[in-house]
């Protein structure tokens, strides 16, 4: 059995902690791993291969970085050109996981879903496995513990005959109000949808090629020249880029008659709002609230305090969320945190970076946190990672100043190389082609000022880079 790890998506609904550049799946959430990290740990003892793992092209450096940090060993990180949605990443990875001619059971995991009963979780596969053996594509439907209009619902037909657990899919259900989620609980017959499921690669594929032919073909054309570049696996962008934009559900699942469901109820959420978080919190205080870093409450109750750098006081409120980073702070109540899109929408439209950055970036040689800006001046703290080194380049538009404050730093000036260490300095002109290198064991800080009539990372003009970032002529 091969895991298939999707870790695209922007998560907008977790915004300020998650954002398009490091959403939800990349930070820690719910335990000390990130999600994706714990995506991947809790399969340790369910016996199944290396995974694959789905993501976007922007975010290829956190995925390996992340899993280098677990030790985890993977069967390729597969780049996604852009977002197609679920049905498109699936096949991809089903044509990769094929291209030696084997055909194996893959199990198909969100990294930003929570689980908290692993053993529970591993028996769900188990009994999974035996269905997918018998060429059925499965799905797991949760076992709802109240009338929530936030998921999708599946109705269980008849029991699948010659396995212990599983269900004949009678239909997928689009989110419903309240009314008639209560009726589809009470009843029995109804699991939520978890968008996770099971299948061999070649089933899924024979049944793509049934009901959504034009995407298999060009999913086919776009892998079958597929490139690996560092541990990534690229396929052909302009190829894909013509691929309809589909969900596995409407392209299979929901026409297929070999859809089935085995029922899991292992404490599974998958995080999507601000009070989901509440919800599936082990520890609240005395008043139900949850508190996550440094924060005063009074007479506050029902709610979700998270600060990630300075004190929070919330004085006399009940139900509400309110989150802190380095940028931002949100302050919403619970039954609103779904309107949260309607703040990352605006900001987007008004070209603020806050819908797409944290203060602190992480690249794939360390992270620059911005602390101070004017008009015509920013000043970053720079993180390199031991052994690391930023590309050969040259702006147009700014000059630098860099002050090391810790660690050494081999710096290219023009025709200099120059070794700095603690309370060193150097400044680098407009125009003047430069490198930044860790080559000690410790990490490198330093401070970079900089100055000019343009200060966006859009002025970079690579020479080199190890990391594959400089375009093609």
């Amino acid at each position: 059995m091969k895991p298939v790890i999707l870790a695209g998506g922007n998560g907008s609904r977790l915004w300020p902690k998650s954002r398009a550049a490091l959403p939800k799946q990349f930070l820690s959430l719910t335990s000390d791993l990130t999600m994706l990290q714990d995506t991947i740990a809790r399969l340790d003892s369910s016996g199944v291969e290396q995974p694959i793992v789905i993501c976007n092209d922007a975010h290829r450096f956190l995925v390996a970085e992340q899993l280098r940090q677990q030790g985890i060993q993977h069967g390729g990180i597969l780049l996604e050109p852009m977002g197609r949605n679920t049905a498109p990443a699936i096949a991809l990875a089903a044509l990769h996981a094929s291209l030696n001619g084997e055909d194996p059971i893959l199990l198909i995991l969100a990294a930003d879903h929570l689980i908290n009963d692993a053993p529970e979780f591993h028996k769900a596969i188990t009994q999974a496995e035996a269905l997918a053996k018998q060429d059925k594509l499965v799905t797991f439907g949760i076992v709802p513990d109240s009338a929530h209009t936030g998921y999708g619902y599946i109705k269980r037909g008849d029991k699948v005959e010659g396995v212990d657990v599983g269900f004949d899919v009678a239909n997928f259900v689009e989110k419903p109000d309240l009314a008639t989620a209560q009726q589809y609980v009470d009843s029995g017959e109804f699991y939520w949808n978890s968008g996770m499921f099971m299948f061999k690669a070649s089933r899924y594929l024979q049944e793509l090629k049934k009901y959504s032919p034009e995407m298999l073909e060009i999913c086919k054309k776009a892998i079958a020249s597929e490139s690996t570049d560092l541990e990534f696996v690229r396929v052909d962008a302009d190829v894909f880029v013509t691929c309809p934009d589909n969900s596995i559900d409407y392209a299979v699942m929901e026409k297929t008659d070999a859809a089935c469901v085995v029922p899991l109820d292992a404490g599974w959420s998958d995080v999507g709002s601000w009070s989901s978080l509440w919800e599936t919190a082990k520890q609240k205080d005395a008043q139900n609230n949850v508190v996550i870093g440094d924060a005063i409450l009074d007479g506050v109750t029902n709610s979700y305090i998270n600060s990630e750098q300075r004190l929070i006081s919330v004085v006399g409120l009940d139900d509400v969320v309110v989150v802190e980073t380095k940028d931002a702070v949100l302050v919403a109540h619970k039954d609103k945190v779904q309107d949260i899109k309607n703040v990352v929408n605006q900001l987007k439209a008004e070209h603020r970076p806050e819908w797409e950055f944290h203060r602190e970036v992480f690249r794939p040689w360390g992270s620059y946190d911005s602390i101070d800006n004017g008009e015509r001046f920013q000043v970053k703290r720079i993180t390199v990672k031991p052994g690391e080194k930023l590309s050969v380049q040259m702006h147009h538009h700014r000059a630098e100043h860099w002050i090391v404050v810790s660690g050494t730093a081999k710096v290219t000036n023009g025709d200099q190389t120059l070794l700095l260490s603690e309370n060193q300095s150097t400044y680098i002109p407009i125009g003047v082609v430069h490198a930044l290198e860790n080559p000690g064991r410790i990490a490198l800080e330093l401070i970079e000022v900089q100055s000019g009539s343009y200060l966006g990372e859009d002025d970079i003009v690579r020479f080199s880079d190890r990391y594959g970032r400089v375009e093609a002529k």
